[in-house]
């Protein structure tokens, strides 16, 4: 039987409003297919960045290094870095080639192979935190560092279009969270997620 939702195109990435993509990727389904493992679900929390002008983006004043380069690419691919050490957070870059914009997908709410995102968690059954908070939420996707780069056109890290649309009267925008660094830029109200999902990260 063939799949009735569609990956989102790559058109779909290469807009220049990364605060429009990020609301527009509220309701994808974020999925890996890992090891021949699906998992996956529906985003629910995200973060703009928006590239140089942007205190709190990696890019800030067109910024690069071997971590961020990955931000300068094409947008519709992942980037991904470690935070602490030990946090895998995944991104999706957005806008065209050389404009360093992104999106931090924050939490999904899981519907895909959820046993085994309980595994990887190491959790006893489903409750908000197993995917809400980036680092949870990758950690339940097996999403690492080395998936930087991933085309999310392709097969291994993909979002699809499953017809679920969220208004903008469900749209919760808030402060971002942990940039405090950012001073002015810490104000704006870049963070989204859908109003009254329980699969929300806590600030």
């Amino acid at each position: 039987m063939k799949n009735k939702f569609q990956k989102l195109p790559i058109d779909f990435y290469l807009r220049n409003d990364v605060v429009q993509v990020s609301k527009d990727l509220l309701g994808k389904f974020l999925i890996t297919n890992i090891d021949g493992i699906k998992t996956g679900g529906m985003i629910t929390e995200l973060e703009a960045y928006n590239g140089i002008v942007d205190k709190a983006s990696h890019a800030f004043s067109g910024r690069r290094t071997a971590r961020t380069e990955t931000m300068y690419s094409k947008g519709g691919i992942a980037y991904v870095y470690l935070c602490y050490g030990i946090h895998h957070l995944f991104n999706v870059v957005t806008n065209e080639k050389e404009n360093p914009h992104a999106v931090l997908i924050r939490a999904i709410e899981p519907i895909i192979g959820i046993d085994e995102m309980i595994k990887r968690r190491k959790k006893e059954t489903v409750q908000p935190n197993l995917t809400s908070g980036p680092g949870s939420m990758s950690a339940a996707l097996g999403i690492k560092v080395s998936d930087s780069g991933i085309d999310l056109t392709g097969n291994i890290i993909f979002i699809e279009d499953r017809n679920i649309l969220i208004t903008e009267k469900n749209i919760v925008s808030t402060k971002r969270i942990g940039v405090d660094y950012a001073g002015k830029d810490a104000l704006l109200y870049y963070r989204f997620y859908i109003k009254g999902n329980k699969y929300i990260s806590k600030p």
